[in-house]
């Protein structure tokens, strides 16, 4: 199976060019978004920032997360402190195929900003799956949302799918996890726009 765009996702594409804009424009706007326009309150962010920066060589880290809007990522990285334009150290993310990849467009935007397509309901050995777990075998970072969807229940989450536990079980060295429990990012979708009042995430 063909793996889509999977040039525009390599470091080496146009020079480095290209990821690099839209990094540093996906940056601007989460830093907008977490540190300008709302109040935003990190506890642990030590840990975080000490395995995305210095974790030992070659081993990759998993970080996993609830997912409560469209905004989680990549607003979740806009903390003050945070390397969000860092284009080495930024995160690689499985996203959804049929929102994130919707047009040649989308699909360039996110290739090269280091988002891996997920075609939901197609199995932990769908290609893009093993491309994930190429890039932890490389030692790099990957993002998950495990739910697998966006959910705003307030109470404790009930299903993970088991994709993210497949990567680490079929990476070369067992990845670094970290939890990451986030609140806040639904509302300041809602609420988002010039006149923003500050609320708490």
């Amino acid at each position: 199976m063909s793996r889509t765009m999977e040039w525009a996702a390599r470091p080496e594409h146009l020079g480095g060019i290209p990821r690099k804009l839209v990094i540093a424009m996906v940056g601007t706007f989460a830093k907008t978004v977490s540190s300008f326009l709302n109040t935003t309150s990190v506890h642990n962010a030590d840990t975080l920032l000490r395995l995305v920066r210095s974790r030992p060589r070659r081993v990759p880290l998993i970080t996993i997360s609830n997912h409560m809007s469209t905004l989680d990522d990549p607003a979740m990285w806009g903390f003050k402190g945070f390397p969000i334009f860092d284009t080495k150290l930024a995160r690689w993310v499985l996203a959804a195929e049929d929102i994130c990849f919707r047009n040649a467009l989308y699909s360039y935007i996110f290739r090269v900003g280091k988002c891996i397509p997920i075609t939901r309901g197609g199995g932990i050995y769908q290609e893009h799956m093993n491309e994930a777990l190429e890039r932890l075998n490389d030692g790099e970072w990957l993002h998950t949302f495990p739910e697998g969807k966006v959910n705003q229940e307030e109470a404790p989450i009930r299903r993970l799918k088991w994709g993210t536990a497949s990567l680490i079980a079929r990476a070369r060295i067992t990845p670094i996890v970290l939890p990451i429990i986030h609140h806040g990012f639904h509302e300041v979708k809602m609420k988002f726009h010039p006149l923003l009042c500050p609320s708490k995430i």
